[in-house]
């Protein structure tokens, strides 16, 4: 084997990351490494490229053991690594990225002629010897910057070369280009572990996948001896268990909004989708396969390019997310940390910003309103705070989200998006908020509901739609809500049930 992993072990304050992971990578293959969010893909890419050192375990090259110090260290020991977002100098030229620390030189200058030579004989082996070397690499596509960063890390390294999310952002053209060239180096000998959320990539490139959870190796398995369905239930772990649904599908209620051929180019593709008063739609689909990036384009967070939405007043205009709060939408993100809390500031602020967002900057909300406001719903939700002064970022994931909740809540919109409102938090604040869920429908509004979790879906949803490979494929109303229909919506593509409203 080129690569070995065995018994890795990695420890951060209160999580166990890695828990004696192994890995096999031989030389001439395309080897995916598969896992939902937290399965510890990324912290094993950190060991092997030095970004982490290991609590314990082994890694060897070619037989010998490895202990990388930095990623420098790494790629001198033959380990390259490129990035979703490309990490390198968009204000430099290609040659000067192609080449930058190990520029040729002559009488102790740098030779701009043999660097840019030296590129242009990099490039013609990738298939991009029409690329202007002296032009800067930032004038050119995501997907030639791609080529370029493999390119420069196959010329450090040389042996492993790591591929983490490379096409997530690249159309199905400059996707199938980049293959080209990741086939065209399991030709020449490279050892490539291909990270990615797109199935179909992972059955058309790889040659064998492994699937991480929870920090766990789960499997290894040849690409052609597995199937989605099973490759999926090694990713998620789900057991075929129904969980009691709730909600009956609301077909009678009125429409509230209609979208119709929204879509964002390299990052969702079009859909339509109605919205009915009171009613719950959960989206489903693996880690990085539409979800969120749905999400962002109906709130303007990521301004749709394609498709037109209306109400019964006439045409909405979403195109950033302060439109779309004037036009009574919320949205509680994934990421409650980084999207969704403003940790320095307190319970009150918090619970405030969207409602003056609203209001507008120059008519800002008495002090106060403010605090009869947060402690209206510090009661209603129960959020555990000693007082709405207290700084959000004191408080427990669960009371942080809930915190988010009334946030959006307190502008009363009639359209709320939960993205994962229950990741991170503990059973007794999951329930609460799946309880207001249904609450808050009963009341009337509507609320397009992601999650991972299958059962909370089933539970909540009156119509679940899945997402795959940045696309809506399939709906599923009423009894037909179930996790084995789920599973099969994301496993296998039918066009014949593609998502509509």
């Amino acid at each position: 084997m080129l690569l070995t992993v065995r018994d890795l072990t990695k420890t951060f304050p209160g999580t166990l990351a890695l828990d004696n992971v192994r890995l096999d990578l031989a030389a001439g293959e395309v080897h995916a490494l598969l896992g939902e969010n937290g399965a510890g893909k990324s912290t094993l890419i950190k060991c092997l490229t030095g970004v982490h050192a290991r609590d314990s375990g082994r890694i060897e090259l070619d037989g010998h053991p490895i202990s990388p110090a930095s990623t420098h260290d790494a790629q001198e020991l033959g380990i390259g690594t490129v990035y979703q977002e490309v990490n390198l100098l968009p204000n430099l030229t290609v040659a000067e990225n192609l080449t930058f620390g190990r520029q040729p030189t002559r009488f102790g200058m740098v030779s701009g002629r043999r660097m840019r030579a030296d590129a242009e004989e990099m490039l013609a082996g990738y298939g991009l010897d029409q690329v202007n070397v002296s032009r800067e690499l930032g004038s050119y596509s995501v997907a030639v910057q791609q080529i370029v960063a493999i390119a420069r890390a196959v010329a450090l390294s040389g042996k492993v070369l790591i591929l983490d999310e490379p096409t997530a952002s690249l159309d199905a053209r400059e996707t199938e280009t980049l293959f080209e060239v990741v086939r065209g180096l399991r030709e020449r000998g490279l050892g490539i572990i291909f990270i990615s959320h797109f199935l179909d990539q992972v059955f058309s490139l790889s040659d064998r996948m492994t699937v991480l959870r929870n920090g766990q190796h789960i499997v290894t398995e040849k690409t052609s001896k597995t199937n989605r369905v099973e490759l999926i239930h090694h990713m998620l772990g789900h057991e075929l268990v129904e969980a009691e649904q709730r909600h009956a599908a609301r077909k009678g209620c009125a429409d509230l909004l209609t979208f119709k051929g929204i879509s964002r180019r390299g990052k969702i593709e079009p859909f339509d989708l109605d919205v009915r008063a009171g009613e719950v739609i959960g989206l489903a689909g693996l880690l990085g396969s539409g979800r969120t990036e749905t999400a962002d384009v109906l709130f303007g967070r990521t301004p749709a390019d394609r498709g037109e939405a209306w109400d019964t007043q006439g045409k909405l205009n979403l195109s950033t997310p302060r439109m779309a709060i004037a036009e009574g939408f919320g949205y509680a993100p994934e990421d409650r940390k980084t999207d969704g809390i403003v940790a320095d500031l307190s319970v009150r602020e918090n619970i405030a910003l969207a409602l003056q967002a609203r209001r507008g900057w120059a008519r800002p909300i008495p002090q106060a309103e403010q605090k009869k406001l947060a402690n209206d719903y510090i009661r209603r939700l129960d959020i555990r705070t000693s007082s709405a002064e207290k700084a959000v970022g004191d408080l427990s994931g669960g009371n942080q989200q809930k915190v988010v909740l009334a946030r959006w809540l307190a502008m009363n919109p009639r359209f709320l998006i939960l993205d994962e409102p229950t990741r991170g938090i503990d059973v007794g604040a999951h329930a609460e908020i799946l309880r207001l869920i249904g609450d808050l429908t009963d009341q009337g509004m509507s609320i397009l509901l992601i999650s991972s979790e299958f059962d909370e879906l089933i539970a909540a949803s009156d119509r679940v739609i899945v997402v795959r490979d940045r696309e809506h494929v399939s709906q599923l109303v009423g009894e037909e809500i179930e996790t084995n229909r789920i599973i099969n919506a994301i496993a296998t593509r039918d066009d014949a049930e593609r998502a509509t409203s």
